[in-house]
């Protein structure tokens, strides 16, 4: 790597640590982004977010003309959530309006509400699900995991950018605004009637996931639209929220 390119950031490694809580996010808008393939989903989609990668060893010609922060091994593994560090840490941009209720002016045909999932591994896998299957954002309450926490963002394999996201207490007024603008809110309930394959068939529609334990307030189910529940024939009463939500995003792509 050439010299030009050496990070200007000059920052401590204790700033760079202190990125894994929330309040320092939020202070210094931006977030980490660990592994080869997380970086590369962003610097291949939303290049112009990543402000400097911090790395052990040289890049490759994919990261050229990032600033860029030699460390060693030492100082990784006390940066990384991970035992065995899965390569370099990207230092990247939070999203505008994350931390905000107003909706896009275009907020797509297919959308998410999170109701206080609070396992960031479910809400990092269920982005990652989303991106998959061309949903265009998502909804997220306050007592939602955060979906920059390390963890979320390392199961989000790199897609947390790939949609838009909010974070908002408001949720209830937007789910409303959004149903008044036409769209079908489709919540997921173990009690539900409504029959799984409704989700084949409507075209701009917002899938309700609720918390592991409590499922979805009844707030929620009594603005939905249809109530499903997914049919299950083994040994288990029910499904993790990550694997309930692919499926439905599944049946509804």
């Amino acid at each position: 790597m050439s010299s030009d390119t050496s990070s200007d950031f000059l920052k401590s490694l204790k700033w760079y640590k202190r990125l894994t809580t929330k309040k320092a996010r939020v202070e210094e808008q931006v977030f980490l982004v660990e592994g080869y393939r997380s970086v590369s989903q962003i610097a291949s989609n939303n290049p112009q977010e990543i402000l400097e990668i911090l790395t052990v060893d040289e890049l490759p010609a994919q990261f050229s003309g990032y600033p860029v922060r030699f460390i060693t091994d030492a100082q990784l593994r006390s940066l990384s959530l991970s035992i065995t560090p899965q390569g370099p840490l990207a230092v990247v941009r939070v999203p505008a309006e994350l931390y905000s209720g107003n909706l896009p002016k275009l907020p797509g045909r297919k959308l998410l509400l999170f109701e206080d999932i609070q396992d960031p591994g479910n809400v990092g896998t269920l982005i990652r699900t989303a991106a998959a299957f061309d949903f265009s954002g998502i909804i997220l309450t306050t007592k939602c995991a955060d979906p920059l926490s390390p963890k979320s963002v390392q199961s989000s394999a790199g897609s947390v950018l790939s949609l838009w996201l909010r974070v908002t207490e408001n949720y209830l007024e937007m789910v409303s605004k959004l149903k008044q603008a036409g769209y079908s809110i489709i919540a997921t309930d173990l009690k539900g009637k409504d029959n799984i394959s409704s989700l084949c068939h409507i075209d701009a529609l917002l899938l309700a996931l609720g918390n592991e334990a409590a499922g979805l307030s009844e707030q929620v189910l009594n603005i939905s639209d249809y109530r499903i529940k997914i049919p299950i024939t083994g040994k288990t009463e029910s499904l993790n929220v990550a694997a309930c939500g692919a499926i439905c995003m599944y049946l509804s792509s």
